[in-house]
C-alpha cells in the first residue's frame, strides 16, 4: 500500500479479471463467523468479522449521531449517489483514518439493535459477469454500512433495502454481506451487477465464511428463510445457467471457485475444526454452509477463530514445515476485527454490545462497547498510516509486530497471559455494568448513556495500559536477543 491508500476495499476482490479504472484498486481478505442465538452460550446472536487490508493503516471508531445525515450521498470511491431517508438512527462504525477515497465504515450497531458487517469478498464466474456486469458506479463496500444500517428496523430490513439499492443502482463489487438482531442473522451475497439472494442463519447453526459464494441449497418457496432479488429465476433459467431450478446450488451456479482450494476452503475447515469434531481434512472444498457445534460458542470462542492460523497443524503460519500453503485466517494485515453480539437475557438498552479488536487478533484483545454509548474514547478517534504511542490502533498493532519474530516464545510467554487477563476483566466487568444499569434505567433512564460511555472508558483504558507494558517487555526481550557479531567475552 505504501504512503498512497492504492490498495483500496478493506474485502473487495479483483472479480474474475474485472476492474474498474477508478481511484482505488482491490485486495483479497477477510473472514466471517455467523452464531445463531440456540448455538450461542447465552442466547445471543453473534456475527464477527477480521477486515483484512494494510499493516499500517489505521482504523478509528465512531458513535454518528441521530439525524446528522446529509439528503443525498454520493461515494468518494466511484461515485456511487443515493438520496437518503430524513429520519437516520444512531450507529457504530469504524471507519477508515482517510476517508479521501470513501468512508469504509465497516460494521456497527444502530439504535434499534441492529447489527451490519459490510463486505466479505467474493468472486463470481465471468460467464454470468458477461451477462449482468458490475456497475462502475454502483453501490460498494465503502458506502454499504453508510448508506445502509442507520435506515433499518430488523436484519430482514437490512437485506431487503440493500437488495432494492442494487436492483436500482446496481452494485460494484461481488460480495458478503451480514445483518443480525437478536432473534435473525440474514447472510447475503450479491452475484452480478443487479443480482443477491440471501439465507437465514439456523438458530442451532454457526457458519465460518471465507472469500467465496458460500450459499449452497436454496428455496424459492421459503421466504421465511430465503430472500432473492427481483427477476432472479428468470436470469438462471433464460441464461440456462443451471440444469435443475429446482434444486439448485447458489455455489456451483455462480461462484468462481478458482482460489478456493488454497485461499478460502482451508480457512473454513480450520475454523470448523475448532468448532465441531469431524474428520474431514483441509484438501476437502465440499464443506456445508452451516454446521453445528459441539459445545456452546462466546465471543472468546469466536475470538480464539479469528485470530487462529493453522495451529497444531503442519500448516501453522508461524511453522516450519508447510507455513505458506494456505491462507490463514488471522493475518498481519488485519486492521480490525468485530464481534456483534445482541443479547436476549438482558434489556434492550443493555442487549447489543459491538465487541472491537483493533489490528490482528491473534495479539490483540476485543473490548465490548455497548451500542448504548454516545461517544468512543479518543484513542479510537486517532491514529494514521504514521506509527504513534497514544492511539489505540497504533498499541495493539505495535504489540503485533513485535511478537511476530519470535511468535511462539513470545506469544505463549507475553501475549496469551495478557489476554487470558483482558478478557477476564472484560467478561466480568459485563457482568456488573450489566447490573448496575439496570438499576439506572429503573431510576434515571436518561443517565445510562452517560454511564455506559464512563464504563467503556475505563474497560478500553484497562486494556490499553496492559498492552502498553506488555510493548515493553516485548522491547526489552527483543533487545537480549540481538544478533552477536562479536566475542561477547570482550
Amino acid at each position: 500500500m505504501g504512503t498512497k491508500h492504492l490498495v483500496k476495499s478493506a474485502c473487495v476482490l479483483v472479480t474474475t479479471g474485472i476492474l474498474f479504472m477508478t481511484s482505488y484498486m482491490t485486495a483479497e481478505a477477510c473472514t466471517t463467523v455467523l452464531v445463531g442465538k440456540e448455538a450461542s452460550k447465552d442466547g445471543s446472536t453473534m456475527i464477527a468479522r477480521n477486515e483484512d487490508m494494510g499493516t499500517a493503516w489505521a482504523k478509528h471508531f465512531f458513535v454518528r449521531e441521530a439525524n446528522k445525515n446529509k439528503v443525498e450521498f454520493v461515494s468518494k470511491g466511484n461515485g456511487f449517489s443515493i438520496k437518503l431517508p430524513k429520519k437516520q438512527l444512531k450507529y457504530t462504525a469504524t471507519p477508515e483514518f482517510d476517508v479521501s477515497e470513501g468512508l469504509y465504515e465497516e460494521a456497527g450497531i444502530n439504535s434499534n439493535n441492529v447489527a451490519m458487517s459490510a463486505t466479505e469478498s467474493t468472486t463470481v464466474k465471468e460467464s454470468v459477469l458477461k451477462l449482468d456486469p458490475l456497475v462502475e458506479k454502483g453501490i460498494a463496500e465503502d458506502a454499504m454500512l453508510t448508506v445502509v444500517l442507520p435506515y433499518i428496523n430488523s436484519s430482514q430490513e437490512g437485506v431487503e433495502r440493500l437488495g432494492k439499492i442494487i436492483e436500482e443502482n446496481g452494485t460494484a463489487e461481488a460480495n458478503g454481506i451480514v445483518f443480525s438482531d437478536n432473534n435473525d442473522i440474514w447472510y447475503m451475497e450479491t452475484l452480478s451487477g443487479h443480482h443477491w439472494v440471501a439465507t437465514r442463519v439456523p438458530d442451532d447453526s454457526y457458519a465460518i465464511i471465507a472469500n467465496t459464494i458460500s450459499i449452497q441449497n436454496f428455496d424459492w418457496d421459503d421466504s421465511e428463510n430465503y430472500l432473492y432479488s427481483k427477476g432472479l429465476k428468470e436470469f438462471i433459467s433464460n441464461n440456462k445457467l443451471a440444469n435443475n431450478l429446482e434444486s439448485i446450488s447458489i455455489r456451483e451456479t455462480f461462484a468462481d471457485t478458482t482460489e478456493d482450494a488454497q485461499y478460502n476452503t482451508p480457512r473454513v475447515w480450520y475454523g470448523q475444526k475448532m468448532l465441531t469434531k469431524s474428520d474431514k481434512k483441509i484438501e476437502d472444498t465440499n464443506l456445508n454452509l452451516f454446521e453445528k457445534a459441539d459445545e456452546s460458542v462466546t465471543p472468546q470462542v469466536i475470538a480464539s477463530i479469528l485470530g487462529s492460523h493453522y495451529e497444531d497443524t503442519n500448516y501453522d503460519s508461524f511453522g516450519e514445515k508447510e507455513s505458506d500453503k494456505y491462507r490463514p485466517i488471522s493475518v498481519p494485515n488485519t486492521m480490525e476485527s468485530h464481534i456483534m453480539q445482541i443479547r436476549n437475557d438482558v434489556p434492550d438498552e443493555i442487549s447489543a454490545i459491538h465487541w472491537l479488536a483493533l489490528g490482528v487478533p491473534d495479539t490483540s484483545n476485543y473490548i465490548p462497547f455497548y451500542s448504548g454509548i454516545t461517544e468512543t474514547p479518543k484513542e479510537y478517534q486517532i491514529g494514521n498510516d504514521e506509527p504513534d504511542t497514544k492511539s489505540a490502533y497504533w498499541t495493539y498493532r505495535t504489540t503485533n509486530a513485535l511478537t511476530n519474530p519470535y511468535h511462539d516464545e513470545f506469544k505463549k510467554e507475553e501475549i496469551i497471559p495478557i489476554q487470558e487477563k483482558v478478557w477476564g476483566h472484560m467478561n466480568d466487568s459485563v457482568k456488573k455494568i450489566d447490573k448496575e444499569v439496570i438499576k439506572i434505567a429503573e431510576k434515571n433512564p436518561n443517565k445510562v448513556s452517560s454511564y455506559l460511555n464512563m464504563k467503556t472508558k475505563e474497560l478500553s483504558d484497562y486494556s490499553l495500559k496492559e498492552y502498553r507494558q506488555v510493548n515493553k517487555n516485548l522491547i526489552k526481550r527483543m533487545t537480549e536477543k540481538t544478533n552477536i557479531k562479536h566475542n561477547e567475552n570482550l
